[in-house]
């Protein structure tokens, strides 16, 4: 079983969702509260298991609704991965880009294994 594990910043909280081996396998924005920090690990939990996944480095890809997982390429050429609530709102991040699709889709399956059944661990 993984962890979200809470904990301050020079500029607010945020939080890391760890999967059981240790691995941060998605980050949120900073916070300026702790409400809200936990306020969004809730949303994770909900809508990770039911988000569909829009792969815009296919060309000519499907958009999909929310909840949805977003996979793009950044600046720098590497793919990566977001997580959108339902009101289109970003609430889960890759930190690291990878070297492959193959491999963001394998993170989001460990996040969308990972996320409902993670306790939170409060170091903030």
């Amino acid at each position: 079983m993984g962890k979200f594990l809470v904990k301050k910043t020079n500029t607010g909280i945020k939080f890391d969702l760890k999967a059981s081996n240790g691995q941060t396998i998605g980050t949120s924005e900073v916070f300026t509260t702790k409400a809200a920090c936990l306020n969004s690990i809730e949303s994770v939990k909900k809508n990770a298991a039911i988000a569909d996944v829009e792969n815009q480095t296919v060309e000519g890809y499907e958009e999909k609704k929310n909840p949805k997982f977003v996979i793009y390429t950044d600046k720098s050429g590497a793919p990566r991965f977001k997580l959108n609530a339902r009101n289109g709102e970003n609430i889960l991040a890759c930190g690291e880009p990878f070297s492959s699709v193959k491999a963001v889709e394998n993170s989001i399956e460990s996040v969308r294994k990972n996320a409902a059944d993670s306790e939170i661990v409060d170091e903030a």
